[in-house]
């Protein structure tokens, strides 16, 4: 009774306050009786609406378990362990170039999530990835059966050398030795690719579960990353969109407790990963994943959640590597781990317990255990030594055979294709046309192409942020496609990382053709490792082969007024980045022509708009939306012989009224085609040879300028031609701010080109 009184006096006196409190604010309009009491808040729990288990197998599930999938898992677990080691022992001899992430002690997650996934069920992991590459591929050469009498094929001892091969850098390697140890894919296998940028691989594989879901099958995406990654902002915005979508992908965490050197427990206030999928809705399972057959378990029931509409799922599986983060030591020996810690582990070692269980139950002896082994390591130490021999430099060493490297010569092949897919395309230079003429505006232009495009081609979509709603977005540029489109115009959560690496696996996948559109280009940085380390670098990295037809849309808004987080060019840094086409349209007629021919590419493009222009008028080809610009030409807009004046988007028409105002017979060519490998060097080489002299004429600000680049490039190709130095007119260093005046100050306008167009006139000594 004496402690309830206690709680009652304090009430009171917390009551008084609060009514003292009270009376001096809100009680200008309101009385309160002095005697007036305040009741304590009422509280209600919540509950997830997802579940959250941990699966722990018992002798019973050991008994009902298929002794083929058992067989299958162990012989799966001991080529995985082999190879490991050997790729250790070469990395050890200072054959492996770069990084040896070793998956030793982690291969009975990877075993044990994948031993039940069928070929076109798809999966793509982290650096630490060559157990869940491994995996995936043996599953789909043995058809998910192993027999451990007779393990190795001829199928399977290929398998092993192409990726021992590949993480050497060799030419027969999965990705032509491009790849290595941190980029691994085989398509066929359905191993999308393991990915060195942690976390950078989830974005994509939510893609590809898209793609899968939309195709109407039932198959499903596994998407492999560790601990580390689980603080990464890709991975969450990615179970977001994913539970948003119901996207049949599981986040697969291998928790092994440390991120390099950095224990879990340093990093997060929850440490039981798996309890992240409650906050997006997400059903999750925690595992023990040095057990084989309760990630084999978990991942049933959650495929099977999966592949029955039902969205995605979190699996967390406890695993340990053996080593450091890089190399064939561990862990302690830098001084993060102690040498007890590891032998705990060890003794947990997924190998030894689905061995034993299996001797438990009398599927198999010890001495068959015994061959499993020496098959696995005979196997890989075959694949290695098809790869190596005697280095007659070093004796007693060995090194890789020369005829094995990649041909210096293919080192630039594959950074983006060779557009031969345009072949044949119907062309068109609208204007120049003579044909029946609409004027429409430039906004509808865009709209209108990507509705035809849309029409004739079911595989396109369209993702960005508010598209599908404000009758068209935030300018009207998909206006009318929602309600056309209904399951194709993707309305996404504010998360520029997830919707663009979605839409890059899609574009990896192939069945669909994603449009992707950037509100602001500035927002680019938010995806950067999505727009630049993904989807402009997959297909040289994968070796060549991939293609990547994704179309990303944003608008340039120099003088909107939105200030320095919005407003810039992106030319200049797409241009420098590997990969990428560019493509920027002064006119309707011509942007319909670009859009097609961005549209039909296999490599990734930037469509680059102007919020100046999307009201501008301008004739199109009566109803006509299908033809393409040109491939890689250019448009002179004005001949001339004084000048050659360079310039895309708005600064186009700007250019054109200041040559008329200066009198100088200047020769005015829209770009179009901006990126290194499309730009239209044979009229820019003309007009200079004509002109001896150039000025580049953009919107933007100094230090991303398309121009810096550009400038470089015509100096070192051009330089005996020229009269003078190239001369540029550009925005200042400062990006664009909200004072109008400021703003002004801040880029490029008519004024400024008059001025750059002074200067080369006085460069020429005024004669022109």
């Amino acid at each position: 009774m004496a402690q309830k009184g206690k709680i009652l006096a304090i009430n009171l006196v917390i009551g008084c306050n609060l009514s003292l409190l009270f009376s001096h604010t809100a009680l200008a309009h309101r009385s309160v009786l002095p005697h007036e009491e305040f009741s304590m808040t009422n509280r209600t729990p919540l509950e997830a609406r997802a579940p959250w288990v941990e699966i722990a197998t018992t002798p019973d599930d050991w008994k009902k378990a298929d002794p083929q999938l058992l067989e299958t898992m162990l012989g799966q677990l001991h080529l995985i362990r082999a190879f490991e080691e050997i790729v250790l022992e070469l990395a050890g001899e200072g054959l492996v170039h770069g990084p040896a992430h070793s998956s030793i002690g982690q291969e009975g997650g990877a075993v044990g999530s994948i031993v039940s996934l069928g070929t076109h069920d798809a999966i793509n992991g982290s650096h630490r990835g060559h157990h869940q590459f491994l995996a995936k591929v043996i599953n789909h050469v043995s058809q998910g059966k192993l027999d451990v009498t007779n393990l190795v094929t001829p199928e399977l001892q290929d398998v092993l050398q192409r990726t021992l091969a590949e993480i050497l850098g060799l030419a027969q390697g999965y990705c032509s030795g491009r790849g290595g140890s941190m980029h691994l894919q085989y398509f066929e296998a359905g191993a999308l690719g393991t990915n060195a940028i942690v976390g950078g691989g989830v974005p994509l594989a939510a893609g590809n579960a898209w793609a899968q879901s939309k195709s109407l099958t039932n198959n499903i995406t596994v998407s492999y990353f560790g601990d580390g990654a689980v603080n990464i902002g890709s991975v969450l915005e990615t179970m977001n969109l994913a539970a948003a979508w119901k996207l049949p992908l599981a986040f697969f965490i291998e928790n092994n407790l440390y991120a390099v050197s950095t224990h879990v427990s340093e990093v997060t206030a929850e440490p039981r990963l798996s309890g992240r999928a409650l906050g997006f809705g997400i059903p999750s399972w925690k595992v023990d994943g040095m057990d084989p057959l309760a990630v084999h378990l978990a991942m049933k029931e959650a495929e099977s959640h999966m592949r029955t509409g039902k969205g995605p799922v979190v699996i967390e599986a406890d695993v340990y590597r053996y080593f450091h983060q890089n190399g064939p030591f561990p862990g302690s020996a830098f001084g993060y781990r102690t040498k007890e810690e590891e032998a705990q582990w060890r003794e947990r070692d997924p190998l030894l317990r689905v061995a034993n269980e299996m001797i438990a139950l009398g599927l198999i002896d010890q001495a068959s255990v015994d061959s499993v082994r020496v098959q696995a390591l005979a196997a890989n130490r075959l694949a290695a030594s098809a790869l190596l021999e005697p280095n007659p430099d070093a004796p007693g060493k060995r090194r890789i055979r020369p005829e094995l490297w990649p041909d210096v010569s293919f080192v630039n092949v594959g950074v983006r294709g060779d557009a031969s897919e345009l072949n044949g395309a119907r062309t068109l230079e609208p204007l120049k046309d003579s044909g029946a003429k609409v004027n429409i505006k430039f906004v509808d232009a865009v709209a209108g192409v990507i509705d035809a495009a849309m029409e004739r081609d079911e595989r396109i979509v369209v993702l960005g942020e508010d598209i599908h709603r404000l009758n068209g977005g935030t300018n009207g540029a998909t206006k009318g496609l929602a309600k056309k489109y209904p399951n194709r115009i993707l309305g996404t959560p504010i998360s520029e990382n997830a919707f663009a690496g979605l839409g890059g696996g899609l574009a990896l996948d192939g069945r669909f053709r994603p449009i992707v559109e950037f509100m602001y280009p500035d927002f680019m940085w938010v995806a950067a490792d999505q727009v630049f380390n993904q989807i402009g670098k997959a297909r040289h990295m994968f070796g060549g082969q991939n293609s990547v037809p994704l179309v990303l849309r944003t608008k340039v808004a120099i003088g909107s007024g939105y200030g320095s987080q919005h407003l810039m060019d992106p030319a200049g840094i797409f241009v420098t980045s590997p990969g990428w086409r560019i493509v920027a349209a002064s006119t309707p007629a011509e942007y319909i022509g670009l859009m097609n021919a961005a549209l039909a590419l296999q490599d990734p493009v930037l469509v680059l708009e102007h919020v100046d222009l999307y009201q501008d008028m301008g004739d199109i080809p009566e109803g006509d939306f299908d033809y393409q610009i040109p491939f890689g030409k250019a448009n002179i807009r004005r001949e001339g012989k004084d000048l050659t004046v360079l310039t895309y988007l708005s600064m186009v028409k700007h250019s054109l009224t200041a040559v008329e105002q200066s009198g100088m017979d200047a020769e005015v060519i829209d770009l179009r085609w901006l990126d290194r490998a499309s730009i239209d060097w044979e009229t820019i080489e003309a007009s200079i040879k004509k002109t001896n002299s150039v000025l580049i004429v953009e919107q933007g600000a100094l230090g991303t300028s398309y121009g810096g680049w550009l400038s470089d490039e015509i100096h070192r190709r051009y330089f005996d031609y020229l009269d003078q130095p190239v001369q540029r007119v550009s925005g200042g260093e400062a990006s664009p701010s909200i004072s109008k005046v400021l703003e002004r100050a801040a880029f490029a306008g008519l004024e400024e080109i008059i001025a750059g167009l002074a200067r080369v006139k006085t460069g020429l000594g005024g004669n022109r």
